[in-house]
């Protein structure tokens, strides 16, 4: 086998792909590892600082391709709004999305001359993107057909080049499938990985979300603005309403959590805000000065949790 080959994992931070790194360093292969920051939400851990500790700990060098900022935000928006693999339960472009990272990650292998791409997919873990056929679909649309290895389910899918050339032992690969863990806990285990519980995932899967991020194209789509990161944050935050007056959103937080937050995002985004002081009450963010008044009621009935007049705005809810 041919010494200190080079891998680069696309690393999520979760269970799976911690385990492809020790098993790549087992075959003394030289291990460094990218983690692809989406604007959505996808890795495991989605915490960049447990993903670097992992890293150090692990004692390989660690990529950050963050797609929160331009150009790559506007890219990967642009996947979401369009996707030419269709979208899965919800708004999630899973294969599109898959290509969109590999081809990051294949821009950076060819940097780093790294020999050839592992990740921590299981076959079948995730049925809009890892049955067999999506995976190769994937790579082919990718343009590394053969290229990606994917040590934990390696003996059930066709040898890749780096195994061919001898570049890794395959005989020391799995056959792991579908959504049990149980042989990536023994595993773990074996090699001392601490790893996190998985997150929430993907906004995209979450129809609620969804449904605000829909609006939120469609509005700036029609007045022909940008779309910033700290708009797509603010989705998560609390309740939204359109304005029956302008057409703009008005935002209010739920509790002093959401307030600070949607305090700390509109330092970027620069709409007006009401910050109540002298009562209790929800921070409000609006589009447009206009909307003052509107959003003056809506403090009030909030503050008070008057539920007849909070009845009176859910026409203007986005839900």
């Amino acid at each position: 086998m041919k010494q200190k080959s080079k891998a680069l994992v696309l690393f999520s931070g979760g269970l799976d792909s911690r385990l492809v790194i020790k098993i790549l360093q087992e075959q003394n292969i030289d291990v460094e590892a990218v983690y692809i920051k989406l604007p959505l939400g996808e890795g495991c851990c989605n915490n960049t600082s447990c993903i670097f500790n992992y890293s150090q700990v692990s004692g390989i060098k660690l990529h950050l391709i963050d797609a929160t900022k331009p150009p790559l935000f506007q890219e990967y928006l642009e996947i979401v709004k369009h996707p030419k693999h269709g979208y899965g339960i919800s708004m999630n472009p899973c294969k599109d999305c898959k290509v969109f990272i590999l081809k990051k990650a294949k821009e950076l292998a060819e940097k780093i001359k790294a020999d050839f791409l592992a990740t921590g997919e299981v076959l079948a873990q995730r049925p809009n993107s890892q049955y067999k056929s999506h995976l190769l679909l994937i790579e082919k649309k990718s343009d590394l057909k053969g290229k990606i290895l994917r040590p934990l389910s390696a003996k059930l899918l066709p040898e890749t080049e780096a195994e061919k050339k001898g570049l890794v032992d395959r005989n020391k690969f799995f056959a792991i499938e579908g959504r049990q863990r149980k042989k990536q806990i023994e595993l773990a285990k074996k090699y001392n990985i601490k790893y996190p519980d998985p997150a929430g995932g993907c906004l995209l899967c979450e129809k609620e979300f969804c449904k605000k991020l829909k609006d939120l194209f469609s509005s700036k789509e029609k007045n022909k603005q940008n779309i910033k990161y700290e708009d797509i944050q603010l989705l998560s935050l609390g309740r939204h309403f359109r304005s029956k007056q302008t057409n703009d959103k008005i935002i209010l937080g739920r509790n002093e959590t959401q307030n600070q937050e949607i305090e700390r995002l509109n330092k970027e985004l620069n709409y007006n805000i009401i910050i109540p002081k002298d009562f209790p009450g929800p921070t409000i963010v609006f589009e447009n000065i206009k909307d003052k008044k509107i959003a003056e009621q809506l403090l009030k009935a909030y503050s008070k949790k008057d539920k007849k007049q909070i009845k009176k705005f859910q026409s203007m809810r986005i839900q």
